[in-house]
């Protein structure tokens, strides 16, 4: 089959969080299933010149969106064996950053109307589109719209993945309507309008044959009012198209045994894996002591993320024999918290605000915890990669933390990690308690690494439940009719 990813941001190219990621790694993995699958994103101005060198411009043409008429080039280039198409406009895409621009509806409205246009110059023909996030949610619905019958279109099958339900694309009715050059119909509860403003997101949510979002308990979860942004009716109605797949990650590029920011390279070996700890330690200016527990964070620091339960017991974290290292940057509160904690306890925690990819590595390696008690994770790729790198996650109970972190069970001796249900402090700080009692018995820590070391974290099991999904997909080719939908 051949396939389409269409996305705002995919690795190696350019980054700034998880669906980066999905977007390079999944492609990879399903080509091991027979799957064509390429991607198509815009040019950044931040896509290194390294790998700009290696892609060719295969045609020039005028993407005609209502009155606009502008520019677009379409460049291919050939990544670690996957095929990418980049859309070239300067005026929208030679920028610092990716998002964040008063402009930013035109900029992806313009990149979703020349996705659709760049199907005439390809070297093939996708059967499904698949679509992330609210940047790319216009296309499927200008596919069962605009083109529901143009030739370059025809039979083409769409798929919407949710990565974040909270960013959903939200400008004013009468912007999009002049951005997509279409009228009141298409803006009623049954389209685009989302309590009196019009959705990026919503496009993909009511027009897309099939959803997915990236766990299978985010997928019951934004059903729920809790979670589900004030489209949980919708995503209710439209259930029996709505699946999760928990991401992978890809175990060639994060490998403890060929990882060159390591000190020493191990699989399932501690004794080497606190080689790693010891050097992380002396790098950070923490006492270098092997009987200490070391827990690691590597996130944004911000309330998402489970910060305001980490401020709360903090004072109580530092009473406790353990060494803290955090990396990331965020809400300035939290910031200036990490900086004081480290200033006040030097011998007990470290903080490196900003991020860098060779520490962030360290610090999965050199941890014995890794900490993430998320206030909801859609799923999470921090502690895959922990696990991969066999330090035993701490975390709460939601999205993709509860698909892959199992509570370690004393009695029968399984689960790979610790975790809690319910998102106040005490419990959170209970398992945190719960997880150093553990560790200070060798044999029953040695259990509960190698329960996470007998996982498959890697993006082959995604692979085979999206290849599954895209078969039910094309066996079953719909027609081109909307779909009715609650709004």
């Amino acid at each position: 089959m051949n396939l389409l990813f269409a996305t705002s941001e995919a690795v190696p190219l350019a980054k700034t969080g998880g669906l980066a990621d999905v977007a390079g790694a999944l492609p990879k993995a399903l080509a091991q299933h027979r799957a064509d699958a390429r991607v198509i994103l815009p040019k950044y101005e931040e896509i290194p010149s390294s790998y700009l060198e290696k892609f060719e411009r295969l045609a020039e043409f005028t993407v005609n969106f209502s009155w606009r008429n502008q520019y677009c080039g379409l460049l291919r280039g050939e990544i670690d064996g996957t095929v990418y198409y980049l859309i070239d406009n300067e005026f929208y895409f030679k920028r610092r950053g990716l998002y964040g621009y008063g402009d930013d509806a035109e900029r992806f409205v313009f990149f979703c109307f020349a996705v659709m246009e760049a199907a005439r110059y390809f070297d093939f023909r996708p059967d499904i589109v698949h679509c992330h996030d609210w940047q790319t949610g216009l296309i499927p619905f200008l596919l069962r719209t605009r083109y529901a019958h143009d030739p370059a279109w025809s039979g083409v099958k769409s798929v919407f993945t949710i990565h974040n339900l909270k960013y959903q694309g939200l400008f004013g009715i009468e912007l999009l309507k002049d951005l997509l050059g279409a009228g009141d119909e298409l803006f009623g509860s049954d389209g685009l309008e989302f309590h009196g403003a019009a959705s990026c997101m919503k496009g993909g949510l009511v027009y897309a044959d099939k959803l997915t979002t990236v766990s299978e308990t985010y997928a019951k979860e934004i059903q729920g009012w809790e979670h589900g942004e004030l489209l949980d009716a919708l995503l209710r109605y439209r259930s029996g198209d709505l699946s999760g797949i928990v991401n992978g990650i890809d175990e060639e590029l994060f490998d403890p045994m060929n990882d060159a920011a390591l000190h020493t390279p191990y699989r399932n070996s501690l004794a080497r894996k606190r080689k790693n700890k010891a050097d992380l330690q002396q790098e950070m200016g923490l006492p270098v002591s092997e009987e200490t527990p070391l827990i690691g964070i590597v996130t944004r620091l911000v309330e998402q993320k489970g910060f305001d339960l980490i401020a709360a017991k903090l004072e109580s974290m530092m009473k406790e024999d353990l060494q803290f290292v955090v990396l990331g940057s965020g809400e300035r509160r939290y910031e200036e918290l990490m900086n004081e904690i480290a200033g006040r306890y030097p011998h007990k925690a470290a903080v490196w605000l900003g991020y860098n990819d060779r520490l962030a590595r360290r610090i999965y390696a050199g941890s014995d915890m890794y900490l993430m008690p998320s206030r909801f994770e859609p799923c999470g790729l921090s502690q895959l990669l922990a696990l991969r790198y066999r330090s035993v996650p701490i975390v709460r109970e939601t999205g993709g933390l509860k698909d892959t972190v199992q509570s370690y069970n004393e009695f029968t001796g399984e689960g790979n990690g610790f975790s809690f249900t319910y998102y106040n402090a005490d419990d959170y700080w209970y398992t945190v308690q719960r997880a150093l009692a553990m560790y200070r018995d060798p044999q029953t820590w040695k259990r509960i690494v190698a329960n996470g070391a007998k996982e498959d974290h890697s993006w082959n099991r995604s692979a085979k439940a999206y290849i599954a999904l895209y078969d039910q997909l094309l066996s079953h080719r719909r027609g081109n009719e909307p779909w009715p939908v609650i709004s």
